[in-house]
C-alpha cells in the first residue's frame, strides 16, 4: 500500500471477483429480459448484498453503475427503446396513455422518454381495445342493465381512462368500433 492509498479508500472500490460477477450477472440478466437501467443496477446490487458478505454501499452503488455501464457498451441496454417497445405493446393491449406512464416510472423510465414515447399513444384506439377484450359497449352480446354498466364503466376508469372516453366507447356502433381497431394495421 502506497501513501496515497489509505484502508477506507480501499472499501470504497469493488474487487475484481466483484466486478467479474457483476458482468456476469448483468449479461445473464439481459439476455432473460429487457430491463431498464434501474431494475438492472437495483438487481444488481441487491444480490451483490447478498453475494459479498461486508460489501460497502459505496461498492454497491459501484457495481449497479458499472453493470448499467456494461449494458450501454454492449447495446442491450436502452431506456429508450425499453419505453418503445413497452408502451406500444401495453396501447396495443388495450393500456391507457396514464396507465402506461405510471408503469413505466415504476420501472424507472425518466419523465421525459415516457412523455415522448406516449405522443403516439391513441386512447381512443387502447379503450376500444379494452371494450373488444371484456365484450364492453359495442361488443355486448346481449343488452346490459344499470348494474352491468357500471361494472363497465369502473372497467374503463381502473385501467386509467377517463368517463367521456369511456361514454364514447360504450355508445359506439360496432362498424365504428372495428374501423377504429383496424384503422392502422
Amino acid at each position: 500500500m502506497d501513501a496515497m492509498t489509505s484502508p477506507a479508500d480501499e472499501i470504497e472500490v469493488p474487487t475484481a471477483r466483484m466486478l467479474s460477477w457483476a458482468r456476469n450477472s448483468a449479461a445473464y440478466r439481459l439476455a432473460k429480459r429487457m430491463m431498464t437501467e434501474r431494475e438492472l443496477s437495483d438487481a444488481i446490487m441487491r444480490k451483490a448484498k447478498q453475494k459479498f458478505e461486508g460489501i460497502s454501499e459505496a461498492q454497491l452503488r459501484a457495481l449497479g453503475a458499472f453493470a448499467v455501464g456494461f449494458g450501454r457498451d454492449m447495446k442491450v441496454l436502452d431506456d429508450q427503446a425499453y419505453a418503445e417497445i413497452r408502451s406500444s405493446s401495453a396501447a396495443r393491449s388495450g393500456k391507457s396513455k396514464r396507465a402506461i406512464a405510471r408503469k413505466l416510472s415504476e420501472k424507472g423510465v425518466d419523465r421525459e422518454i415516457v412523455a415522448t414515447v406516449l405522443d403516439e399513444a391513441d386512447d381512443l384506439r387502447a379503450a376500444v381495445v379494452l371494450a373488444r377484450k371484456r365484450a364492453f359497449g359495442p361488443f355486448r352480446k346481449s343488452e346490459a342493465d344499470d348494474k352491468q354498466r357500471a361494472k363497465e364503466f369502473s372497467s374503463f376508469a381502473r385501467n386509467g381512462f377517463g368517463f367521456e372516453l369511456g361514454r364514447r366507447v360504450m355508445q359506439m356502433e360496432l362498424e365504428e368500433a372495428e374501423e377504429i381497431l383496424y384503422a392502422n394495421l
